[in-house]
């Protein structure tokens, strides 16, 4: 919104020529065209290309978070993981084995995320040829707009025209990778099943720290005092929850019957209720300020 009002402000630089000859004055234009205020400077006007600079900034910002999700997406949709499906409109099977299925989608949201930190295709491929993954050539559109930006003087220069081609492709790519990303997540299907069975006892050493912390323990100690527990576990070779209590009072005498509580893995996820937390009511509340924020 900041981008677009500087924008508006910019082009009623056209107009102290029409206010000279007394026709109107910039701040009745933009109030009939609706803009939110003029620019306090000419040369700037028409010599200033920051905010496309800092569109092409936050693009690129927003494709790497795409690449970093999508590479998520597509370790979780693996057969040594299995956490997720992808429907067919977004997976293809595999040219050689049938049991096969390609994150296609993901694999190119990925791949198309990376141009804008890269650069140019044709540049790319004519330096290391078919190693480039077709992802690799996004930001460099970016970077390469602020070098010719920053060597060339104030006011307007022909220069200035190479922020087309920069900001139409990165802006088309952008919203093609936003409307696959979004098919992607919502035909996707979710194995909770899976996903139960990767956890694992160990996650919870450190909510056995927390528990002695919880009796006074300085959590210096109470740290200490899980990893031995972590070590008897080793040498008994058990899962860490199926130490009795017996075993845990030989580390320390603070561990009670109650203990045996540390290993409810939906309890560990509820405890953390604090804003920014892991508790459901907490993730509740993060979304509704995600999506206050997108409405405003």
């Amino acid at each position: 919104m900041n981008l677009l009002n500087e924008l508006m402000s910019i082009l009623l630089e056209v107009v102290p020529l029409l206010e000279i000859l007394s026709i109107l004055t910039r701040q009745f234009l933009a109030k009939e065209l609706n803009f939110s205020a003029v620019t306090g400077n000419s040369m700037d006007a028409v010599g200033d290309r920051d905010y496309i600079v800092e569109f092409l900034f936050w693009a690129s910002l927003l494709s790497t978070h795409l690449s970093r999700w999508a590479e998520d997406m597509i370790i979780y949709c693996t057969k040594e993981f299995g956490f997720i499906s992808l429907s067919d409109a977004y997976s293809t099977g595999s040219s050689l084995m049938p049991q096969k299925k390609n994150a296609d989608s993901l694999e190119l949201i990925r791949g198309k995320s990376d141009e804008y930190l890269v650069g140019d295709a044709d540049d790319l491929e004519a330096t290391i040829g078919d190693m480039i993954d077709e992802s690799v050539i996004v930001n460099f559109r970016a970077n390469r707009f602020v070098v010719i930006k920053q060597g060339i003087p104030s006011t307007y220069n022909k220069d200035l025209q190479e922020d087309k081609e920069p900001l139409f492709d990165v802006c088309d790519t952008l919203r093609g990778l936003l409307q696959v990303a979004t098919g992607t997540l919502i035909t996707l299907q979710v194995h909770k099943e899976k996903m139960l069975a990767a956890l694992s006892p160990d996650m919870l050493a450190t909510d056995l720290a927390y528990y002695l912390a919880r009796k006074g323990v300085p959590f210096r100690d109470a740290h200490s005092l899980s990893g031995a527990a972590v070590h008897a576990a080793e040498t008994k070779g058990c899962p860490l929850n199926e130490l009795t209590t017996g075993d845990l009072k030989a580390i320390s005498p603070l561990f009670e019957e109650d203990a045996s509580e540390v290993w409810d893995y939906e309890h560990s996820v509820e405890q953390y209720s604090a804003e920014g937390g892991t508790a459901k009511s907490s993730v509740h509340e993060q979304i509704n300020k995600l999506q206050e924020w997108l409405d405003y």
